[in-house]
Formats: structure tokens, sequence, C-alpha cells
């Protein structure tokens, strides 16, 4: 019933917060943070890692990010902490409402290509082409996270 629920609450107030009309990867509008890549097209890969800190804050090492515009990356992401993380790439309206639908509920999946959530101890990447000038958010939107520390920025700009 839960699950039912949930679902309907989805398709009620789907947003392009992960994927324009659903959670199951269908960008049907163009997002401001660019498009899925091609890693064949790739031009730079950049490694980060996701962990939790002895003090209690959550991290990206690194959380910044500069890209070219019409640049493609592989971001290889790890989780090396101990609990569950996300990477969620976006801009930072997008970022936020998903943040509280999150909230609202923990457990939601994903499978969007500006996104991947981790195990501890999985890897996985997400291949982006930037297509537009502009500052954009990365984000780990498991409740909680956000504020301990986990996002960073990533700005593009025309080379």
């Amino acid at each position: 019933m839960k699950t039912a629920i949930i679902a309907l609450f989805l398709a009620a107030i789907a947003s392009p917060a992960l994927a324009a009309g659903s959670h199951a990867g269908g960008h049907s509008e163009a997002m401001a943070v660019g498009e899925p890549g091609e890693k064949a097209r790739a031009t730079q890969t950049i490694s980060v890692s996701m962990k939790e800190t002895d003090d209690g804050q959550m991290i990206f090492t690194p959380s910044d990010f500069k890209v070219s515009k019409g640049q493609t990356i592989v971001f290889a992401i790890k989780n090396v902490g101990e609990l569950d993380h996300e990477f969620v790439l976006d801009q930072e309206d997008k970022i936020m409402e998903h943040k509280a639908m999150m909230e609202k509920f923990p457990e939601m999946e994903h499978d969007d290509p500006n996104a991947v959530r981790l195990a501890p101890g999985e890897s996985g990447e997400i291949i982006w082409k930037f297509t537009n000038d502009g500052t954009f958010k990365v984000a780990c939107l498991v409740p909680g996270h956000y504020a301990s520390g986990m996002h960073g920025s990533v700005t593009v700009a025309t080379k």
C-alpha cells in the first residue's frame, strides 16, 4: 500500500527535479545543467569520493568542480563511507525540490542519468555533457546529508 501511495504522489507532482516526467530516466525536456553524455566523447574523468567524517560531517571530495561548456565529463564516484550516499547533479532549485521530496520519501529510488545512489563500498559513474554556462549543484539528498555538508558546485564556463 505504501508503494502505491508513493507512486501516486510521484505521478501527481512529477517535476524535473531528477527527470522530466518520471523517475525512470525519461528526460523529455532539456535540463539547464546539460544532458547525458557518451563515454567515448568524454574529455575528462573526475574521481569523487563520498564519506562521513569523524566530526559528523558528510562530504564529497572534491566538492567543487570547474568544467567548460560543451565538455563531457565522467564522474567516477565511490562511496568510501559507512552509510548510503547519493550524487545528484542539477540546478539549485531542482536540487532543493528533490531534497524536499526525499525528506518525505527517504527510500525513493532513482533511475536518472544525473544521479547515482551507492551503498558503502560501491562505485558508480555519471557521464554528463555540460551544454550551458552557469553554476549548478551536486548534492546528496538522503535526508540529513545535505545539512551535514554533502553538497558542492559545478561551474560551467565558455572556454
